[in-house]
Order: structure tokens, then sequence, then C-alpha cells
């Protein structure tokens, strides 16, 4: 019941949020929010274990991807801000404020990867999956991906639409959620 609990609590604030793209199954905010409530769930069924045999190996595992989750938050989060024009508003209810960039970011991590929010929820999700590895909460894991994936994609759209040839040359030098790779 306390996992019910803590479930209904960090959802309330993910849905209110996400309240406009809940409305919008199109948008990138859409599949976002699912991949949000994956997050919850798989952090709510893992909440015992978080320190639990801090020196096996998926415990390892487990905080080295949590911290490139925080690391790439934290360096997306900071060049998207300043990348940001005084007195230049991009007009998109379905944005987040921090969304809402009138200029192409390509410095810090954007020269490699193109979503490093997304990227960090994607770290998120594996490195709870790996405080206790299981078949339900791997198949809950792969479900976050695959819709952080697919965001990624519909954020892409997105991007074209208001980018232009500039976001297509771009999409070309970068990967889109993890360096080097994907």
């Amino acid at each position: 019941m306390d996992k019910v609990i803590l479930f209904i609590a960090l959802s309330v604030p993910v849905i209110y949020v996400s309240r406009q793209c809940l409305f919008e199954p199109k948008s990138h905010g859409f599949t976002r929010f699912f991949s949000w409530e994956c997050i919850i769930i798989l952090f709510v069924l893992n909440t015992g274990v978080w320190f639990k045999d801090p020196f096996s190996v998926h415990q390892v595992i487990s905080w080295l991807l949590l911290v490139i989750s925080l690391w790439f938050v934290i360096e997306g989060t900071v060049r998207l801000r300043k990348a940001r024009k005084p007195g230049v508003v991009r007009v998109d209810e379905k944005l987040f404020r921090f969304e809402k960039t009138t200029v192409l970011v390509t410095r810090g991590i954007f020269r490699y990867i193109r979503h490093p929010l997304y990227s960090s929820l994607l770290f998120l999700t594996w490195g709870i999956w790996f405080k206790q590895p299981g078949l339900i909460t791997f198949a809950v894991a792969v479900l976050s991906s695959l819709m952080l994936l697919i965001t990624a994609i519909r954020d892409e759209r997105e991007c074209l639409e208001y980018f232009g040839d500039s976001y297509r040359k771009y999409m070309t030098t970068t990967r889109r959620l993890i360096p080097f790779i994907l």
C-alpha cells in the first residue's frame, strides 16, 4: 500500500506538468509523460534497495549510470539556458520554458547528441533498473526507453519544423541519444 501511495504522490506533479501534452498524442510531451511514469514505477519498485549491497556489480553500474544521467541533465540545461536570447520569445504552448529555444544549440554536449535531457532520462531509467534487476522491471525499463526514443523522434520533427535545414544538417553530425552510438 505504501508503494501505491508513493506512486500516486510522484505521479500527481508529473500529470500536472504534462496536462497540456496529454491531449496531444502526437506531441513529444505525450510519450515523455509515459516514460516519466515508467521511471516512477521503477523508482517505487526499487526504493528499498538503493543502498543495499553497495559494492555489488549491479549497484556500481547503477551509480555510474545515475551519475551520467545527472551530468547530462545539468550540462544540457546549462547549454539551453546559455543559448536563450533576451527579448526573443518562442511561442509554443506544448513546450516547457527551457525548451523554447530560438537558437539551435550545438555546443557542449549538444555537439555529440541532440537530446541530452532525454538521454539523461534514459540513463536514469537504466540506473534505477540496475538497483535491482528483474524481469518485470526490465519490461518497464524497455518501455521507458522506447517511449524516450519516440519522444526524441517526435521532438526532432518539431525542431525540423522550427529550425529547418540548419537542424537537418545538425542531425547529420550528431547522434540522437547516446554519444557515438545511438
